[in-house]
């Protein structure tokens, strides 16, 4: 049965942050993830973590001016030295401190008149550069497709532009997370997708939501539980993050959840 991540950010948002790691487990999750961990002591996340026995699956390196509208500056040129020191002295100690091995870096948004090999470029360097560095800390750098309505001009939007990019940089720790509520926008085609990509072994995480109001993945046009019979078939042993914005409440809508419940533990 697949194991499913709270997404912390866009769920439980009833309650205050710290408060929503007992709010998850009491629902019976057995992890979470969530955008970023930064504004709170490492050490009081890994105390949150630890009393309501919580695995941490994700969450994000800093991306730039997030209140500004950055999403990411993995991208960008001239920000190098800024995405280096914010990789190595803020994300991978949280990484360590949180025992979570997956920290996503955010591409960036293409500017207007950028030339795209000069982006495409800076990318790959640092790509190179953070999975050198978290390979020390066994941890997994990924990089994730958006789609560009939700976040319009973000640089990396597809599958196969994803596993390109894994395939030039060429670390074994750098991998794609997939969010089949992105991929449905951009590509479709989801059962397939899966069926490429999972047995790879490149999929590092997977994410999910209705399809298009980014609601409870029983409400749109996928159909969730065929999908999580074919991931489970293919073998996936990971975490799927719940990354969607529940519709009334976040207990209100876990009706989804209930036949998974008791595997997540």
């Amino acid at each position: 049965m697949p194991r499913f991540a709270a997404n912390l950010s866009l769920m439980y948002t009833e309650h205050a942050f710290l408060e929503r790691f007992a709010a998850a487990a009491g629902d019976g999750f057995g992890a979470v993830e969530y955008l970023f961990p930064y504004v709170f002591e490492r050490a009081e996340i890994a105390a949150r973590l630890a009393e309501h026995g919580l695995v941490q699956a994700l969450f994000n390196a800093p991306p730039g001016d997030f209140d500004a509208g950055e999403r990411g500056i993995a991208c960008l040129p001239g920000r190098e030295a800024e995405f280096r020191r914010g990789f190595l002295e803020q994300a991978l100690p949280y990484a360590r401190a949180l025992g979570c091995r997956r920290v996503h870096v955010m591409a960036g948004l293409a500017p207007a008149g950028a030339e795209r090999a000069a982006l495409h470029a800076t990318y790959i360097a640092n790509l190179a550069w953070a999975a050198a560095q978290a390979a020390t800390s066994g941890v997994d750098v990924l990089i994730e497709p958006i789609n560009t309505r939700d976040i319009p001009g973000f640089f990396l939007n597809r599958q196969d532009q994803a596993h390109a990019v894994l395939a030039e940089v060429g670390a074994p720790n750098l991998k794609v997370q997939m969010d089949l509520y992105h991929c449905q926008i951009v590509e479709g085609d989801l059962a397939m997708k899966l069926k490429a990509y999972l047995p790879t072994g490149r999929v590092g995480h997977l994410q999910i939501a209705g399809v298009p109001e980014r609601h409870e993945p029983d409400l749109g046009e996928i159909n969730h539980p065929y999908l999580f019979a074919l991931i489970d078939a293919l073998g996936w042993q990971g975490t799927i993050g719940c990354e969607y914005r529940p519709r009334v409440g976040t207990r209100a809508g876990l009706g989804w959840f209930q036949p998974y419940r008791e595997s997540q533990r």
